[in-house]
């Protein structure tokens, strides 16, 4: 069973200014390599489609997806807070990039491919049911976790976090929702300043500055993997950003690529063991351009077993 990747040319036209970190080059750089390490012909590459405002509305207000869609602007910018900006290319691009993540779980239910990864842009892990904050328009992760639910009939689904920010809205989607397992950690204190109230189905792990990957590794086998085992998810989407690594200037914390071979390792045993190997993995942070293509390859390495 092989690996699916998902992408699209739209990611690359949406721009929110020249000096941006959440810029198109992210991708480029991923692409380059994939090329670079010799794993590109190994994957099954899959177009990202658009996803319908119906989906959308599996988690955001009908009133959300209305501002998003009315904020498009014909030319120039739009500003949507002070770091989310539109151009006339963004609408399209946000419709894919939760479009990818839906393509992911009907690739992996209908076993065409075993795992995926979703190169995507913008990102969705901030994006709140009715708000866009944090360069994220729509929920990407959150909207495939309900598609799958609705779709598929799924019960347990777990979504993993290991971005370098707090993913505040994807909490906000499930909060008390027995049917979702939230893991995550993040540094603290940090943007968006969230994920320290407890509930009983989010393992929020704060962490401070500098904290490296011997530390994260601990978090994972002592707080992550009892609670994901008695959870017995049977699919598991990731929220991967890379934006932890050491290299990134948008964080302080210490991970190198090891490390995110290790915890895909680790899920991807436990997918193995509850979930028929399923996992859906969607691109959320990650802003040095060599460490972000880097570390995604190393993950998609470490789900394809190469």
């Amino acid at each position: 069973m092989t690996t699916g990747y998902i992408t699209h040319p739209d990611f690359l036209k949406h721009e929110m200014g020249s000096h941006h970190p959440e810029c198109p080059e992210r991708l480029q750089a991923i692409n380059d390599q994939l090329i670079r390490s010799g794993i590109d012909g190994f994957l099954a590459h899959l177009d990202a489609p658009l996803a319908t405002e119906d989906q959308l509305h599996l988690v955001h207000s009908l009133e959300h997806i209305t501002f998003v869609k009315e904020r498009s602007p014909v030319s120039g910018y739009s500003m949507v807070d002070d770091d989310t900006i539109m151009n006339s290319h963004t609408w399209k691009a946000a419709l894919r990039s939760a479009g990818a993540a839906i393509a992911g779980v009907d690739a992996v239910m209908r076993g065409e491919v075993e795992n995926v990864f979703c190169s995507v842009r913008p990102p969705g892990h901030h994006a709140e049911p009715d708000r866009s904050m944090g360069f994220c328009f729509f929920d990407n992760v959150a909207i495939a976790a309900r598609y799958a639910m609705k779709a598929y009939g799924l019960e347990r689904i777990a979504l993993i976090d290991f971005d370098v920010h707090h993913g505040n809205g994807t909490e906000a989607a499930f909060l008390h929702d027995p049917h979702v397992l939230m893991c995550s950690f993040f540094q603290h204190p940090f943007y968006p300043y969230s994920g320290v109230d407890e509930a009983e189905n989010m393992v929020n792990v704060p962490l401070p500055a500098y904290t490296g990957g011997d530390v994260v590794r601990s978090i994972v086998t002592e707080k992550w993997l009892p609670r994901l085992r008695e959870f017995q998810p049977q699919m598991i989407i990731i929220s991967a950003g890379f934006d932890a690594h050491r290299e990134d200037d948008l964080g302080q914390m210490g991970l190198v690529e090891d490390d995110y071979v290790w915890m895909t390792k680790r899920l991807k045993e436990l997918a193995d063991q509850y979930a028929q190997g399923r996992i859906v993995s969607c691109l959320e942070g990650g802003y040095n351009l060599s460490a972000l293509g880097r570390s995604v390859v190393a993950h998609i390495k470490a789900l394809a077993d190469l």
